[in-house]
């Protein structure tokens, strides 16, 4: 029987259940070319207005996972993993993540993305990096993979090239924030990796995508039901984002904040708790602990001891970044011209942080894209970011702030403080607010 795309169209906008065939036919015809841009935005619409079952879902997953190359890590003597966030302010989990789950034995191909929105991006902040190539060829990936015990890279052309085609049909159409097209969107892509082991950090409050815990809830559930359904073992924690998780916000700063993390240096206290929890569910799901007490000391001991670290320098130096960048990261990540401290509107007990207005306070510094065509500036952000709690006053300042110029520091400065509330009660907002465990 011929396939014809508008028939899948109609089912979904009439809100019938497509089999899963159908879904199979219009994404690789989407792929091939043989169902148009129009079509595919047609479906996007009907999707996001009548949404999918749970079976609709594992199968366009499916189908965009399968429209390009699927890897395979069969030859590694160890387990498979990686971590998803879906994106918030001083995020910077990636970059001490991988390293402290390679010294554990289990490989992490972590395939990343650049900034979007207010939210910053894993491959940004390792273009801060000099030299760091966060598009290597399938071969080098494969040997940084196996002799570092991670690498941190973009995705290829050929993983999930459906998906890359729908989210700018999506990003332009109205169509993002449908959950099952995020959901199809991000696992297809982990998918494609070639992946034993998956744990999502799925962000909840004023800097995330989905601000109520409701909705974060939703999502969550709708990634592990998906991932399992899918093959993928998949466990989620749904975390806070009502403040920036770490202390600093931008590119490079966020760089020397993991470095700091890792050598222990420096540690924020809620950003060592949610990297090393996220840490642990790996080290569950892939066996190599029994109980979740045990993969928590495991997972501080490959921290603590220095382990993590070393993996990472292995990892920067094999993907072409300096030999000695963690024993001399001031020689490598630039100063900004403009380096001072911001103080808040007042003074009184930080009550409320607008997260995504510091987030758009970074952008605003050049540190993000207001234009897919914009260049970062990886100098740029704050750090010294003061938290929820602390008080601020005309001797205490609420961050640092690293500019390129004046213009863009002063409206970063009246930015941010606009985000910082000061005066009222500190809410009391749960930093790890669920855990969904893989489903069988």
């Amino acid at each position: 029987m011929v396939f014809l795309p508008q028939e899948v169209i109609l089912k979904k906008r009439n809100g019938d259940v497509l089999p899963s065939e159908g879904i199979a036919h219009f994404i690789a015809g989407f792929a091939d070319g043989s169902v148009s841009h129009a079509q595919a935005a047609a479906f996007a619409m009907a999707v996001y207005f009548q949404d999918m079952t749970m079976d609709e879902r594992v199968a366009l997953t499916l189908a965009m996972r399968d429209s390009g190359s699927v890897l395979d890590w069969s030859d590694l003597d160890g387990p498979v993993a990686d971590k998803h966030s879906t994106g918030g302010v001083g995020d910077n989990v990636s970059l001490m993540l991988a390293p402290i789950l390679a010294a554990l034995g289990i490989y992490v191909p972590m395939i990343s993305g650049r900034g979007l929105g207010h939210t910053g991006g894993t491959l940004d902040k390792f273009d801060a990096i000099p030299g760091y190539t966060t598009s290597p060829d399938n071969a080098l990936f494969r040997k940084v993979v196996k002799e570092a015990g991670c690498a941190i890279i973009g995705q290829t052309a050929d993983l999930a090239p459906a998906d890359k085609m729908l989210y700018a049909i999506r990003d332009v159409t109205g169509t993002v924030e449908s959950i099952a097209l995020i959901t199809a969107s991000i696992l297809s892509k982990k998918l494609a990796a070639g992946l034993g082991a998956l744990v999502l950090d799925v962000k909840t409050g004023t800097g995330a995508f989905m601000p109520t815990l409701e909705k974060s809830r939703a999502l969550a559930e709708s990634l592990v039901s998906v991932a399992n359904g899918a093959g993928l073992k998949t466990g989620a924690l749904i975390t806070d984002m009502n403040e920036p998780l770490a202390s600093a916000a931008g590119n490079g700063l966020e760089v020397r904040n993991a470095v700091d993390f890792l050598t222990g240096t420096h540690q924020d206290a809620r950003l060592r708790d949610v990297t090393l929890a996220l840490c642990a569910e790996i080290v569950l799901m892939t066996g190599k602990a029994a109980i979740l007490e045990t993969a928590h000391a495991m997972v501080d001991e490959a921290l603590d001891s220095g382990r993590a670290t070393e993996h990472f320098g292995k990892m920067v130096t094999a993907l072409g970044g300096p030999a000695d960048f963690v024993d001399n990261m001031d020689a490598h990540l630039a100063p900004a011209p403009i380096i001072r401290d911001v103080f808040a509107d007042g003074q009184g007990t930080i009550c409320s942080i607008d997260t995504r207005g510091v987030g758009m306070a970074v952008v605003a510094l050049g540190g993000g894209r207001a234009t897919p065509t914009d260049v970062i500036d990886h100098r740029v952000g704050f750090d010294r970011l003061a938290p929820l709690g602390a008080m601020a006053d005309a001797r205490t300042p609420i961050a640092r702030i690293h500019a390129a110029d004046e213009v863009s520091a002063k409206d970063a400065e009246a930015r941010l403080r606009r985000a910082y509330g000061l005066g009222g009660s500190v809410p009391n907002n749960p930093l790890i607010a669920a855990r969904i465990e893989p489903k069988e």
